[in-house]
């Protein structure tokens, strides 16, 4: 009887490097304010991460499809009938992650019989004026947190770290559009470049130890180095990139970014890649 307690602790701890595992794949997320909102950005392999939620929310995730499709409808319910029976401007991030999603995430994910949710989410909020803009966070466990000027989802909080502080250190005080997507980008590659060298070094532990070999903290990459790690997989994968835009006419602010807005936008190494 008094083993119960330790034995759910115990599953939930090997739920949690189980699910740790599942986002080694995944594509980082990137989310940051310019001077004319937000912009959310990600390089996909093929299924959209990053979508409208309600007329001034959107949302990026990364995980396993279906349920990252199964929490945006409900996210996208929860918008649309909170501002039905009170008004839109009612409908917060905040509100729809604290009293709506986190509780079902946290609830899945702590019975340990069932199956939790193989996802991370990133909802950016739109502010009537810049200092009101929110990023929310929450894990797959039902933990949230809220910040403000950037945000990122990335397969560990290790990676996590290392994105976050790479904008820290290049974010300025304002940035245009085309400044955003290009630190959005870097940031990005920082992720995908971190995840790939943990790849590498679990690969180096399994096999027998090389004479001097191990992994060693490496310097930052240049920024012409990280656009280029972009380049290199974007011929196979998909930029995806979506506003929130203050000054769009009407009252949906979201608007994704197509190929000849990127076109146009992006640094002059990837335009080509866009194009073909």
């Amino acid at each position: 009887m008094y083993e119960e307690p330790y034995r759910w602790v115990e599953a939930v701890g090997n739920r949690r490097q189980y699910l740790d595992e599942q986002f080694k794949q995944g594509s980082p997320v990137v989310a940051l304010t310019y001077d004319g909102g937000i912009l959310l950005t990600t390089v996909s392999k093929g299924t959209p991460k990053l979508y409208e939620i309600y007329d001034r929310l959107a949302l990026g995730g990364m995980g396993h499809p279906t349920d990252l499709e199964k929490l945006r409808f409900s996210l996208l319910e929860m918008a649309h009938v909170e501002g039905f029976n009170r008004s839109p401007s009612d409908v917060t991030g905040s509100r729809l992650i604290k009293y709506g999603i986190a509780p079902v995430i946290k609830q899945a994910f702590e019975e340990v019989y069932k199956a939790p949710f193989i996802v991370r989410i990133l909802v950016a909020e739109l502010g009537q004026k810049p200092e009101k803009d929110a990023l929310l966070t929450i894990n797959y466990d039902g933990t949230f947190e809220e910040v403000t000027g950037h945000a990122v989802l990335a397969a560990t909080t290790a990676i996590q770290g290392k994105m976050l502080t790479y904008l820290k250190e290049q974010q300025q005080a304002t940035l245009s559009l085309e400044q955003a997507l290009n630190l959005a980008l870097r940031v990005w590659a920082i992720g995908s470049m971190a995840q790939q060298q943990d790849e590498a070094d679990q690969q180096a532990e399994a096999k027998p130890a090389a004479s001097g070999s191990g992994s060693s903290s490496a310097a930052t990459p240049s920024s012409n180095a990280l656009i280029e790690h972009v380049r290199g997989l974007a011929s196979e994968r998909t930029i995806e990139c979506a506003l929130l835009e203050r000054q769009a006419p009407g009252t949906s602010k979201y608007r994704p970014l197509k190929q000849s807005d990127l076109s146009r936008l992006l640094p002059a190494a990837l335009q080509s890649v866009v194009a073909n």
